[in-house]
């Protein structure tokens, strides 16, 4: 079963227009509270509100067979969290950007119908992977969606671009909150990349790093294995707070479970990782302390963790969404990406295809469609859509692998400086960068105009009919 919330606030305006909100990779409700664009303009449009769910999110689980019996965790990051019924390898085949879209599609219809406003004009809204849902609707569904909004959208993520997407991109774009051009202490991002080297040069002696890294007693640290596991871990911090260097304190990038302060990635450089001469002493265990501190402001943000466990990440619900997007990943969401060191603040971890696949066989017992994404949805050859507008901040990650440059005059791109990852859809806040109120503006423009061609068409189709 698929959960979808409609709302309507009482307007009664015949073929109202439809904001349908293409949910992604987490409950519904954390969608509906947060994408305050929606709301702020819906009365204005006399506009029905639709939140979706995406299947095996949230609540929409399938039905277990009755004779299905649980089975051992073949991922061990899944853990608990999902039904046993759901943890066996290779059993998600429904779990598709496809089939999303299809019950989208097939819920619009039938709300259309429960109206009866066949011609209401709909437009799609989406955020990271919903934005990217967002767009493959008008893309796909042209004949059921007439614009769709996307914000932080990587749509051009996948294998098989041309040019060929830049596998560093997204390690570039946290980097780069790290440094004074991303509003953090200009020593941050080099002291980074010092903690990491400390990390894993201790790959012969694991356990020497437990106590300056704050990890608990279980966490295993027997190996260089392990070691990395711990950086991984680590970096994954630095992603989740740049995604979410919001201008003031949210609940979003926790999934409504706790809150990050006001740009949480300048939070993160500006103890002891904002000393120039943190390095320079020849105190490794000072780095891997400065490094826990830092991730500590993500996986501790409650202040109440007297030590990290490195199996766990910030909470249940983002470990059970992040788990189940890893099966996307391993099917059609197959989008390279790396790291070196170098460019970005983190490790090498070079882009081998090869690898993942067989990672992913290992993991899920499945192997990805590496060019699905670009063979299904067009790539970067988005010449002849229209009516979609794209919107990517400076400071999120993701923007390097979005559409940066309009492509139309109704295929529009907005970067906005000090925007973090879809801002814009965020309910308006006096602290909004100027750059992200006037793409709101921009937005509710494009979606009048393209309304107003809806009605004229529909207008236009209804004389030809009356003169037959």
């Amino acid at each position: 079963r698929r959960r979808w919330a409609a709302l309507d606030a009482g307007f009664t305006k015949s073929g109202p227009p439809i904001f349908f909100y293409t949910g992604n990779e987490a409950n519904v409700e954390l969608y509906l509270n947060a994408t305050g664009l929606m709301w702020e303009h819906a009365e204005s449009f006399g506009a029905v509100l639709v939140f979706a769910e995406h299947r095996y999110y949230g609540r929409s689980k399938p039905t277990p067979k009755k004779d299905a019996t649980p089975s051992e965790p073949k991922n061990p990051s899944v853990g608990g969290i999902i039904p046993g019924h759901l943890k066996k390898k290779g059993e998600y085949p429904y779990l598709t950007s496809e089939q999303a879209m299809a019950d989208y599609a097939t819920l619009i219809r039938e709300l259309k119908t429960e109206m009866r406003a066949p011609d209401a004009p709909v437009f799609t809204f989406g955020g990271s992977y919903g934005g990217m849902l967002s767009t493959w609707m008008r893309l796909k569904y042209a004949n059921v969606v007439d614009g769709a909004v996307a914000g932080s959208a990587p749509i051009w993520s996948f294998v098989g671009e041309d040019p060929p997407v830049d596998p560093g991109a997204f390690a570039d774009g946290v980097t780069l909150d790290a440094t004074a051009a991303g509003g953090s202490p200009p020593a941050c991002a080099s002291n980074v990349r010092a903690a990491f080297k400390e990390l894993l040069a201790r790959s012969d002696t694991p356990r020497s790093i437990r106590e300056p890294m704050r990890l608990c007693h279980d966490v295993a640290l027997k190996d260089k294995d392990d070691v990395l596991d711990v950086a991984l871990w680590a970096q994954g911090a630095f992603d989740y707070l740049a995604m979410g260097n919001f201008p003031y304190e949210s609940s979003y990038i926790l999934n409504g479970d706790g809150t990050l302060p006001a740009y949480p990635f300048r939070a993160t450089c500006s103890g002891a990782l904002a000393d120039p001469h943190l390095n320079s002493g020849g105190d490794g265990d000072a780095l891997l302390a400065a490094l826990a501190d830092a991730v500590g402001v993500y996986y501790n943000y409650s202040k109440t963790q007297p030590c990290f466990d490195t199996g766990r990440g910030s909470n249940d619900d983002s470990d059970e969404d992040g788990a189940l997007w890893d099966y996307q990943y391993c099917t059609e969401m197959f989008m390279p990406m790396s790291r070196d060191g170098v460019r970005d603040m983190f490790f090498e971890q070079p882009w081998n295809e090869t690898a993942a696949v067989l990672e992913c066989e290992r993991r899920w017992g499945v192997r990805p469609k590496t060019l699905w994404a670009t063979t299904v949805f067009g790539g970067r050859r988005l010449s002849w859509a229209s009516n979609v507008v794209w919107t990517n901040g400076y400071l999120d990650p993701w923007a390097g692998l979005g559409v940066q440059e309009s492509l139309s005059p109704s295929l529009v791109a907005m970067m906005l400086p000090g925007g973090a990852h879809h801002l814009d859809f965020m309910w308006s806040n006096d602290l909004d960068p100027e750059p992200v109120i006037e793409a709101r503006k921009t937005q509710m423009k494009l979606i009048r105009q393209w309304m107003l061609n809806k009605y004229r068409a529909v207008a236009t189709r209804g004389e030809r009919i009356a003169e037959l």
